[in-house]
């Protein structure tokens, strides 16, 4: 017998008035060694309305950098005909496979603690790559051991249709046209982006930062700083302190995390939680955080820490709390953070983003 092969049961030999605790004994070890025999089977998926669904490009779960390469240089049949070559190949992670990591530990507490509940994350892998392509998809998120059973792969057109019929609650793409076609339609979503260096991240709690203004918020208070410039904007938020701002394209997301928290809460685990949330804002406590913080309150919601920080770099805070992802709607932002070890994603939303051209010029659509 091999170490660690679970052991076979042997018949009871006793015949006295012991025999049935011995037989009863046997029958158990019995049980333990067909149940060590059986594959292990993974958890059955939820139905999409009952879930929190996050759909994931496949550029931004995997590394595709040089199926990146040859899709724009040399076209879309050689790309298929080198995905096939290597389709027993996995790819490596890319800047969303610790996010996914993390969100697949929260559902294990879950489901240890609410065995028939479909309230959980349910990741579905949205991409318009060919179905071709799929076989190498699908073995690579078997390597690692993923639990993504929904694809969506659509051969070279756009993946955003498709959003609202799987229920999206976040959409994360390396692709920045394609989320602003989901922001446009109101779905939550964010160009992501990989760290400059590698950063370790908790294994057990699943983190996650949000900025305030055009994320969670409207873009309200970015217009009258725009506009009339940071005096005008304190003013502004003094006299509008107990008017809740308007909400932001990611305040949907971060109610979805909520939900699940006081799950977690309910059974008394509120300081062991798997799931913790940041907001972490460029705007003064004194001059501007009270209506921040009174929002988030009159919608019913909450942050596990806030930290405003006046205008001071967003990065180096970043860097202690180590978020599996980052939501900023400004680029300088969402650079500071890489440049940290933060994976951060960029929110095309609200003023500050630069407006498109009416005459796009044609490019390459990406493999995503």
């Amino acid at each position: 017998m091999e170490p660690g092969e679970p052991r076979e049961p042997q018949e009871p030999r006793e015949t006295g008035p012991g025999a049935e605790t011995a037989a009863a004994q046997v029958w158990e070890e019995a049980k333990i060694f067909y149940d060590n025999l059986a594959p292990k089977k993974k958890p059955k998926s939820p139905k999409p309305q009952n879930a929190v669904t996050i759909a994931v490009s496949s550029r931004a779960l995997f590394r595709m950098d040089e199926e990146q390469r040859i899709y724009t240089e040399q076209g879309v049949e050689e790309y298929v005909r080198y995905q096939l070559e290597h389709e027993n190949e996995p790819f490596s992670p890319g800047p969303a496979f610790p996010f996914v990591k993390a969100l697949e530990a929260v559902n294990r507490r879950l489901r240890e603690l609410y065995p028939d509940s479909e309230d959980v994350f349910d990741i579905v892998l949205m991409t318009n790559n060919h179905a071709q392509v799929g076989v190498r998809l699908i073995n690579s998120i078997n390597h690692y051991d993923l639990f993504i059973e929904r694809f969506c792969m659509t051969g070279g057109n756009s993946p955003i249709c498709y959003l609202k019929a799987y229920h999206t609650n976040l959409y994360l793409s390396a692709d920045a046209e394609k989320v602003r076609e989901a922001i446009d339609e109101g779905i939550a979503a964010a160009t992501i982006f990989s760290p400059s260096r590698d950063v370790v991240v908790s294994q057990s709690q699943l983190r996650v930062a949000f900025d305030g203004d055009a994320v969670l918020f409207s873009d309200e208070s970015e217009r009258i700083v725009k506009a009339h410039g940071l005096d005008r904007f304190f003013e502004h938020e003094k006299a509008h302190e107990n008017k809740p701002l308007a909400q932001g394209p990611l305040k949907g997301f971060l109610e979805a995390l909520g939900r699940l928290q006081k799950k977690f809460y309910s059974k008394g685990l509120r300081l062991e939680c798997p799931i913790r949330t940041y907001l972490v804002t460029a705007r003064s406590a004194a001059s501007s955080g009270a209506r921040a913080l009174k929002t988030l309150r009159s919608w019913g919601l909450e942050t596990d820490e806030a930290l405003f920080l006046a205008g001071a770099p967003k990065g180096p805070l970043l860097e202690k709390i180590r978020p599996h992802i980052f939501f900023d709607d400004q680029m300088f932002h969402v650079a500071g953070a890489q440049e940290m070890g933060t994976v951060a994603a960029h929110v095309p939303y609200g003023v500050a983003q630069t407006p498109r051209r009416t005459a796009p010029a044609k490019q390459a659509p990406s493999a995503q």
